[in-house]
């Protein structure tokens, strides 16, 4: 048969950090995927574990002396045959024996191996013919928190959403004018501005929070006119990062202010409110669910996006699920291990009315299949920067996929806006 696995193939390669990660290849008898796996920078605790003891060196070790010889022979078609075998060779619910990026890596690199022997495109194998509707692209343009070093805002990301858009292409080209607006408007505020960016491409500059909220909002309305379609914004709190647990406060240390969980959340409503936000992820820290229902009961159009607080992990957005914490989930495959763990998230998220939002990691790759993952599974909003090389990677891919869809293109059906 086409797609009987034939050879597993796994090397060391770089993220844009130069950080150390895995490529594997899957190679069947007529058909061969390869994909890499990426890192976050700031975490959820209930993550995979990225590796086994030893890093990617280990990692690359049990491809070569276990795993090949226990997926090869195996149908490549049967994704979920293939994850489950990758479970019961780890034998533990963190995979912290093969690495949940090395179990990512390969279930990836097999769906893309599968699709190559039937002669499809990734997208059209794992969604099928209904797989038509592109995704909005939510990307950072500012950075602050732990993305950066030295005086930067205290939030994390600053994210341009052109949820307007008519074609992707459009959302694209908005995002790259306001990414541009950004820089300029940053270079007249400060002489000392020296153009620097972040993992992601995001502009990193000597300014507060409220200084970024004046910047993106301004750059977002002038594309928007120019353009003529809404360009909305939004933000990313990562508040698991600034919450301090022994005081039981945010701490925003460039502002100078401590805010508990109550002044955390009229904060945020305040903001939601002023500057007409379209979008708040990890707005409390991870294991708030009860704030996190709160904000989604009392904010209007807007989406409250759960990161840290889900791990693409189906066991906690079931327990988000039943207590209205959020309206939307980050959908990250390698934060649970497979394509199958992810998909599962996926169809419940859907399935009870949240937002899903497909997303790179701030350290990634040029791998681009996050770009057919968020097409397969209708995944309204894809996160994955604006400019940089690792995020271009997937706004392009996204750009030939409308473009091979033709007339049968559409945006998708974005809710809460």
């Amino acid at each position: 048969m086409s797609s009987i696995i034939e050879d597993l193939i796994a090397r060391k390669i770089f993220n844009n950090r130069g950080e150390e990660t895995i490529e594997v290849d899957v190679i069947t008898a007529q058909g061969f995927g390869r994909a890499s796996a990426p890192a976050g920078k700031s975490r959820g605790k209930a993550e995979v574990a990225y590796y086994p003891q030893g890093g990617v060196d280990a990692a690359l070790k049990k491809i070569d002396d276990l795993i090949a010889a226990e997926l090869t022979g195996l149908n490549a078609d049967f994704q979920e045959e293939i994850d489950n075998t990758l479970h019961e060779i780890d034998g533990t619910t963190s995979l912290k024996n093969i690495g949940g990026n090395t179990a990512f890596a390969i279930s990836l690199a097999n769906a893309e191996a599968a699709a190559n022997s039937h002669s499809l495109l990734l997208f059209h194998f794992l969604g099928g013919s209904t797989a038509t509707s592109l995704p909005y692209p939510l990307g950072n343009t500012i950075s602050g928190g732990q993305h950066t070093r030295g005086k930067t805002p205290d939030i994390q990301e600053y994210l341009a959403f052109p949820h307007g858009a008519e074609t992707f292409l459009e959302a694209a080209t908005a995002n790259a004018n306001i990414h541009k607006k950004i820089g300029d408007a940053l270079k007249k505020k400060s002489a000392l501005f020296s153009g620097g960016k972040s993992d992601e491409g995001a502009w990193v500059a000597n300014i507060t929070d409220t200084d970024a909220f004046e910047v993106i909002s301004k750059a977002c309305e002038e594309v928007g006119n120019e353009l003529d379609f809404e360009c909305g914004f939004g933000i990313d709190v990562a508040a698991s990062s600034i919450w301090k647990e022994k005081e039981t406060k945010y701490v925003y240390e460039r502002e100078g202010k401590k805010r508990d969980s109550a002044e955390q959340l009229e904060f945020l409503l305040s903001l939601i409110e002023k500057y007409h936000l379209a979008y708040v992820e990890d707005p409390f820290h991870e294991e708030d669910y009860e704030s996190f229902a709160t904000l989604t009961k009392k904010a209007k159009n807007c989406l409250v996006c759960g990161d840290d607080l889900f791990t693409t992990n189906n066991e906690r957005l079931n327990h988000g699920i039943k207590l209205g914490a959020a309206n939307a989930i980050i959908i990250k495959v390698n934060q649970i291990g497979t394509l199958t763990d992810a998909a599962e998230t996926i169809e419940t998220a859907q399935r009870h009315g949240y937002t899903t939002a497909m997303s790179h990691r701030s350290g990634d790759t040029c791998d681009w299949h996050i770009a057919h993952l968020a097409v397969a599974f209708k995944c309204p909003i894809i996160k994955t920067g604006v400019v940089e090389g690792a995020r271009i990677a997937k706004i392009n891919e996204l750009v030939r996929i409308e473009h091979f869809l033709g007339n049968r293109a559409k945006m998708a059906d974005l809710k809460m806006i």
